[in-house]
């Protein structure tokens, strides 16, 4: 496969997803809000930016299908993860911070990845063995701090079935490092995490389209990414994920063993859809 061309196909199509996102809030358009459960929102411009990554992804990767968060799709041996617009509580509250991610995934892992942010104007893309760049073409690299880490996370607020997994960790990162932060789009907080502007990031149960283009740029970028027992395939599978520089990765699972919050559960796994459990 040529991944530096299909790196750049996946920047092209986020970058469709982004010209409805910004063009959607600049005419005010009528959102059509639908719930599709606690917290969570789908919108008529989640369907339209979809649409637009899906046609660019068809016209210049005809061969390889896609699994998008709001039409579906499967996993097979080769194919592309797409999120259309993460963030949309963030989105429908006019808080900008709001990713659009397009990841290609071979044998269960990322090979090329985009992610972008329509209404910040970033952007940022990656391919396996080819390192990860911004929008304006300045290498990745993530942060190795002195000890004092400012991380990401995000809370498990539509499966209160976690909390007992995660506060104790939550609790222990937070006695732990500098400050925590949680502008609630995985995506972003995997880009802002490769380029170095935090040590890491950490959640349970995000699904596929969530974490693949992200988790490529913080690979490239020198980091680790793994699930809560470290193991890089499984993370995904399950959507636990820990991803951050090398030191600070190390620190976060030590963390996460003392806890006893290391298992991953993936009896229920979906594979088809996406959604860990």
């Amino acid at each position: 496969m040529d991944l530096e061309r299909l790196r750049d196909v996946a920047l092209r199509a986020a970058r469709a997803g982004d010209r409805v996102v910004l063009d959607a809030t600049a005419r005010g358009t009528a959102l059509g809000t639908q719930v599709k459960g606690h917290g969570d929102y789908v919108t008529a411009v989640d369907r339209a930016a979809e649409q637009a990554i899906l046609k660019v992804l068809h016209r210049e990767a005809p061969d390889i299908p896609a699994m998008a968060e709001e039409s579906g799709g499967g996993r097979s041996e080769l194919f592309w993860a797409v999120d259309p617009l993460d963030g949309t509580t963030n989105f429908l509250r006019r808080y900008p911070v709001v990713g659009v991610s397009v990841g290609l995934l071979q044998d269960g892992e990322p090979v090329a990845a985009a992610v972008t942010a329509p209404l910040i104007g970033s952007a940022w893309c990656a391919a396996q063995g080819l390192g990860a760049q911004d929008g304006e073409g300045r290498t990745l690299r993530v942060h190795e701090g002195d000890g004092d880490a400012v991380v990401c996370t995000g809370f498990p607020f539509r499966h209160p079935e976690l909390r007992a997994r995660y506060l104790p960790v939550f609790e222990r990162a937070f006695a732990s490092f500098e400050d925590l932060r949680r502008p609630g789009a995985a995506s972003l907080d995997l880009a802002y995490t490769a380029q170095g502007t935090f040590e890491g990031f950490f959640e349970l149960n995000l699904a596929l389209w969530d974490i693949a283009a992200g988790a490529l740029l913080v690979r490239e970028a020198g980091g680790v990414v793994t699930d809560w027992s470290g193991d890089p395939q499984a993370v995904f599978r399950s959507g636990d994920i820990v991803a951050g520089a090398p030191g600070w990765h190390a620190r976060m699972l030590a963390m996460i063993r003392e806890s006893g919050a290391a298992a991953t559960a993936t009896a229920t796994d979906t594979v088809d859809t996406g959604e860990p459990r």
